[in-house]
């Protein structure tokens, strides 16, 4: 059986020390080094956590935490000098300059004196960053260890940092610079749904029209301690009204995006696809969520996983053009399009993958336009390089995908709350292919997710208003 070495840590018993031995330990200040810090002892101190704060103070800029610099002394008494078995008894340090991100400091601890009754040692402390400039000193005094210890080296767990508010900012700045626009909010009659778009509103992004009961609208408003004052309610006896009556404003009363509230899904878009009152328009409507994951380098679009259940090859081209179109409504010039299938070849027995090869070849022929398809993928081939690499897949969008084209809604629907609630992946959520985008989200869904899906509608607004121009 093989036996992977480990590196071990040692220490130096006091008998091994000398006056003028010294260790050294050389660390980097990284943005997530700052996260961390400030997540685990509470320190957040707009010097270190708030970059617009930073810039005003005496500093200019983000600065570490000081003590971020001495814990670094710590791990060198703890792990190197004197090692295993040391115990602090005092520690005094001066701090001289800030530490910004990106320095690298230098940590020197240097015996001074010992002492032999009780094995205490007095060591100096410096920290120097790149430029040899003094950052901290200082003196450590500390029990040595009498007994040689030698262990393995524990490995740590990776951490990860997950700044949910700053990657919801992100989302919302793909409508910087653009002018709030109206949108119908049906039946917006529990907290959630009556705080997406205030939250939104807020944010600048929509002007909302509240419809549905106003006794109950008002109700909720004043149990949540909501501000309703500007917002204009169109008062209805039920949801069924609220659906048609925020659909009837969509279509002839100028509104340029619908949002769902607290009522069914089916109820509203039954009103959406109505032949003679609804939203419809010669293009297949669809669904796509946009997906912030942690752990992907760029945002994730998934279609569709929530309107077409069981979508027909026909379908799934709309779906695709549906999507495409968005991409370069956020930025995208040819969007990455993942179809994807349990595996990642062609087999006559799964349908899924006939019609991805079938779409592939229908972009071939420029059937669907502006985008990069490939299919079959399986999911970790779509969104994974060493997973492409490992199955011999060279392909310019496996690995790297913006759009994953599900085989039909109940396996998109699963891989979509999979990455919300296992990934702690931040979504929004659009209505793709009608008169004006509808902004389509769940019930359990918050006033944030919300919030994010009228951005992606307030950009369609305005994307449709220049092409109109």
């Amino acid at each position: 059986m093989e036996h992977v070495a480990q590196s071990l840590i040692q220490n130096r018993v006091f008998d091994e020390i000398q006056v003028g031995d010294f260790a050294q330990l050389v660390r980097t200040l990284r943005p997530e080094d700052i996260h961390l810090f400030a997540a685990m002892s509470g320190d957040v101190n707009p010097t270190h956590v708030d970059p617009e704060f930073a810039r005003s103070s005496q500093f200019r800029e983000v600065v570490g935490h000081s003590m971020w610099g001495s814990t670094l002394i710590s791990t060198v008494l703890g792990t190197e000098f004197p090692g295993p078995g040391t115990v602090y008894v005092s520690q005094g340090l001066n701090f001289w300059r800030p530490i910004t991100i990106g320095d690298t400091l230098t940590i020197t601890v240097t015996c001074r004196e010992k002492f032999e009754h009780n094995h205490h040692i007095i060591l100096d402390c410096l920290a120097v960053n790149q430029d040899g400039l003094k950052v901290i000193d200082g003196t450590a005094e500390v029990a040595a260890p009498t007994e040689k210890i030698s262990r393995a080296r524990v490995v740590l767990p990776e951490v990860t940092i997950s700044d949910r508010e700053l990657r919801y900012r992100h989302l919302l700045s793909i409508t910087s610079g653009l002018s709030p626009i109206p949108i119908a909010v049906a039946h917006p009659c529990d907290a959630e749904s009556l705080r997406g778009p205030i939250q939104a509103a807020q944010a600048g992004l929509v002007d909302p029209i509240l419809v549905g009961p106003e006794a109950k609208i008002r109700a909720v408003a004043e149990e949540q301690g909501l501000d309703l004052k500007g917002f204009r309610i169109v008062d209805v006896p039920h949801s069924h009204a609220s659906a048609e009556t925020a659909v009837a404003l969509c279509r002839d009363g100028g509104i340029e995006a619908l949002m769902k509230g607290s009522l069914h899904t089916d109820e509203l878009m039954a009103a959406v696809v109505s032949k003679t009152t609804g939203l419809r328009t010669a293009r297949r409507i669809s669904h796509v969520f946009l997906a912030d994951v942690p752990t992907y380098p760029h945002p994730l679009m998934i279609t569709d996983a929530a309107i077409n259940i069981e979508p027909t090859l026909e379908d799934k081209v709309h779906i695709i053009q549906n999507a495409i179109e968005l991409g370069h409504m956020l930025g995208l010039p040819e969007p990455k399009v993942a179809i994807l299938a349990a595996v990642e070849t062609v087999n006559p027995k799964m349908r899924s993958t006939i019609d991805a090869a079938a779409l592939c070849k229908m972009a071939d022929r420029r059937q669907i336009t502006g985008g990069l398809l490939d299919g079959p993928l399986a999911f970790d081939n779509a969104v994974s390089l060493v997973a492409a690499k490992t199955k011999g897949i060279r392909s310019a969008v496996a690995g790297n995908a913006d759009i994953l084209v599900v085989p039909d809604l109940e396996s998109g629907n699963m891989v979509a709350k999979q990455l919300e609630y296992l990934a702690d992946a931040l979504m929004a959520g659009v209505v793709l292919g009608a008169r004006v985008p509808i902004v389509l989200t769940s019930r359990a869904d918050t006033a944030e997710t919300r919030a994010a899906s009228c951005a992606i509608a307030q950009l369609m607004a305005h994307r449709k208003r220049e092409a109109q121009l």
